[in-house]
């Protein structure tokens, strides 16, 4: 399993414009994962990684949270290694401009022409079965 990083350009909504950045947020999780009739699960790890507009700058956000986690046995020894080794690669793609973080991709918006995207047939349909989330 490989930890998923989801990343998040945050706008601020009170300046003269609404999509100045206000920080990117990187959310720790697990995989999203299609369950046909239910929907999507993932599981969100607690921990998230803060991080200044111009790149400059990070911090770590809710450690005591994703610590309580792991003394509870909610996130496990090897869950716990995949958050370190995801951890180190945030860290790099953040030092090394890669990824979400290279180039213009601060910058990035969509075409304003897109059409918004649609659900599927029956995707908005109640359902009633649930089971555990296994990743």
């Amino acid at each position: 399993m490989t930890l998923a990083l989801g990343l998040g350009a945050i706008a601020a909504q009170d300046s003269g414009n609404p999509l100045a950045l206000l920080r990117w947020y990187v959310n720790f999780e697990h995989p999203y994962r299609r369950r046909p009739g239910l929907g999507i699960d993932t599981m969100d790890l607690a921990l998230d990684l803060v991080v200044t507009p111009d790149l400059s700058g990070h911090h770590w956000k809710d450690t005591e949270e994703y610590a309580q986690l792991r003394r509870l046995g909610v996130v496990d020894d090897y869950v716990g290694r995949e958050i370190e080794q995801a951890r180190g690669r945030a860290i790099a793609m953040l030092d090394d401009r890669t990824g979400p973080f290279a180039g213009d991709w601060p910058t990035w918006a969509p075409d304003p022409s897109w059409p918004l995207p649609t659900l599927p047939p029956g995707a908005d349909e109640a359902t009633t079965a649930m089971t555990l989330y296994r990743p």
